[in-house]
């Protein structure tokens, strides 16, 4: 049986990202833990793991997948739990994470993070995979909460709706992306003040801070642009009611350098303080 808890780990961070290996490996980079891709490290060997080995010495890492596909209706492939594993093993991870979507059928992988319906029947998918993969892994997964561009007619409950009950069921955490739920918001008309309130906050390990785009008629979850005031906003909101919680900047797209992450992430930092000093 996999452990049932993770311990809480307080703190900011970074991804790792190749634009900074040297940085990281050279610098003493003012960060509490490193986030790390899990497929970009899932290889037999090269400079990325040799990175990592180092970088492991310094910090705790993170790993964060995008390729599970929880939500595919004939499980998550054997193969790449192995492979999962074995870099958990190497890494000794504060966790793994992944995202609440799908992207895979059969042998056919869209490559996206595809939405899931919000369905009993979904949910029984998601939960039964959910164990399945901490059986394997030996250890509880951290799923993200998507971003999502539309909505399906078949819909039987909210996401906050779905995401309690699947941790309830499972067991599992939740990484929750502060990004995602604004742009799901202004993209589907629901409060993201609402997904707040119902959001299980004592399952809540990890918080991402990301940028976003605008699209003709949506926003896009771009991850190419600095955290946006409204995505601040609703992190100041949440922060205060989460315990010990791995919050950290995520940028994937025209990465700038290290110090204007390291800025950013500064800022997260003063929010957090004012907004536990002032609940005190």
């Amino acid at each position: 049986m996999p452990p049932k808890t993770i311990t809480p780990f307080q703190g900011f961070g970074l991804g790792l990202r190749i634009p900074h290996f040297q940085q990281y490996l050279s610098e003493p980079v003012p960060v509490d833990f490193v986030e790390i891709i899990s497929e970009n490290f899932m290889v037999a060997g090269g400079r990325p793991l040799h990175v990592l080995d180092q970088v492991r010495e310094r910090w705790p890492i993170a790993m964060h997948g995008v390729s599970m596909s929880i939500g595919s209706a004939d499980g998550v492939r054997a193969d790449y739990l192995v492979r999962l594993k074995a870099l958990a093993d190497r890494v000794r991870p504060l966790w793994i994470s992944d995202h609440l979507s799908w992207s895979r059928l059969e042998h056919v992988n869209s490559h996206d993070l595809l939405p899931l319906p919000l369905t009993d029947e979904a949910l029984d998918t998601v939960c039964r995979n959910i164990l399945h993969v901490q059986d394997v892994l030996e250890r509880p997964l951290v799923l993200e909460n998507p971003s999502t561009y539309l909505t399906f007619v078949d819909d039987q409950m909210t996401e906050w709706a779905f995401l309690a009950e699947m941790t309830r069921r499972t067991g599992c955490y939740l990484l929750l992306d502060v990004n995602n739920i604004y742009v799901s918001g202004a993209n589907n008309g629901f409060d993201p003040y609402d997904y707040l309130a119902g959001v299980p906050a004592d399952r809540v390990r990890q918080i991402h801070l990301a940028g976003h785009s605008q699209g003709r008629d949506r926003l896009i979850d771009t991850h190419d642009q600095p955290v946006s005031d409204p995505v601040w906003d609703l992190f100041a909101r949440i922060y205060p009611r989460l315990g010990p919680v791995a919050a950290m900047i995520e940028r994937d797209d025209n990465i700038p350098a290290l110090d204007a992450l390291l800025e950013e992430l500064a800022i997260a930092r003063r929010i957090a303080a004012n907004v536990t000093a002032a609940a005190a």
